[in-house]
């Protein structure tokens, strides 16, 4: 796909706009990436900066001559019904940003966004009344619904989306079922313990509940897409982004399907920690491995992962800098590297040494 959205990028991805050293990649590549929320987004942003694609487009070394072709399995746990419409934040986060129509300040929704529905909303006195849509952001919401209601599956709903954004990537939702992420609460008005959506408790609530596991509904009755499993088996290479390793990546591995594709794909699986000298860069990851019995440490993040010669997913783990000796996991190749995602070109950095570690150039 070319990039036809807006000329004006959002402000962190026009940071660094042309400051990335040209590819190395000799020849064409087949990148798959698992992808949720912003820092999943961004991390896409550096993979097609590195690659030449999307806004990036003409960029790289070889000017566009070398197909190389990216493609996002999408977390759908975040998923929900509101206001009699089917949200997607994450792949509607992902298509925003790599579309260049991300709200620059929040990091998700929709630029120059307007609020008139949800005004209308609160005065008929409409639940949830925590949950806000934008006017424009509501348009896709009702585009989405209306396809679904039609009987098309998520994963042709959000290619028609796409031709709209023209995000650069191929973006797949892992489950055209619903598999959506809960929360087992304390619930501070009665203090009964109950499931609750994954949006009540982060939007709602701030995750500042007395919190005690995370499910997956539906997933029992889910399967990853074809779409989804091909990508992963037929990738020349698989990176995990440094999304929350509990409800985004958690999240997908949760369909049934994604780790059978993930153990027998002959493509090199490279994963980034999310874990910044002991804090997530963004969001609650911390609150979540917090909840599972994990430390906020790039150790555990990997071990719960855990290495694709043994029972896991990984062959290769990047941690950041100063980092890897606290870091070793047996079976696993760590390599420290700056993770810091300032902006595309420094994620372009970031992948490059992914596919320089598994020996993709």
């Amino acid at each position: 796909m070319s990039y036809r959205g807006p000329a004006e990028a959002v402000r962190w991805q026009s940071a660094a706009a042309g400051a990335c050293p040209p590819t190395v990649l000799s020849c064409a590549v087949k990148v798959t990436v698992l992808v949720g929320g912003v820092g999943g987004a961004r991390f896409l942003l550096g993979v097609q900066k590195l690659l030449g694609l999307g806004q990036f487009a003409g960029s790289s070394a070889d000017n566009g001559t070398v197909a190389h072709e990216l493609t996002a399995v999408v977390n759908v746990g975040d998923d929900a019904w509101m206001h009699g419409v089917r949200i997607c934040p994450d792949l509607d986060t992902c298509m925003y940003t790599l579309g260049g129509g991300v709200d620059p300040d929040r990091g998700w929704g929709h630029r120059d966004e307007t609020w008139h529905a949800m005004e209308e909303l609160a005065r008929y006195g409409m639940q949830p009344d925590w949950f806000s849509l934008g006017d424009r952001d509501l348009a896709t919401h009702l585009v989405r619904t209306q396809a679904l209601r039609a009987g098309y599956p998520l994963t042709a709903v959000t290619s028609a989306l796409c031709e709209r954004w023209q995000p650069g990537a191929h973006l797949l939702p892992v489950t055209n079922d619903s598999c959506e992420t809960h929360v087992v609460v304390t619930d501070p008005a009665d203090g009964a313990q109950r499931a609750i959506h994954f949006q009540e408790w982060w939007v709602r609530y701030r995750a500042q509940v007395p919190t005690h596991g995370f499910g997956f509904v539906g997933a029992e009755k889910a399967a990853a897409t074809p779409e989804a499993v091909e990508a992963i088996t037929g990738a020349d290479i698989v990176l995990v982004a440094p999304s929350n390793p509990v409800v985004s990546i958690g999240a997908i591995l949760a369909v049934p399907g994604v780790r059978s594709a993930l153990r027998s794909t002959a493509a090199p699986i490279v994963g980034y920690s999310p874990i910044i000298s002991g804090k997530p860069l963004r969001g609650m990851a911390d609150t979540c491995l917090s909840v599972i019995g994990l430390e906020s440490t790039s150790r555990a993040v990997g071990e719960h992962y855990g290495a694709r010669s043994s029972t896991g997913i990984l062959d290769y783990w990047l941690v950041h800098e100063g980092e890897s000796d606290d870091a070793d996991i047996p079976g696993m190749t760590v390599r420290a590297a700056p993770l810091l995602m300032t902006d595309p070109a420094a994620t372009a950095e970031m992948v490059r040494t992914g596919m320089d570690l598994a020996g993709v150039r």
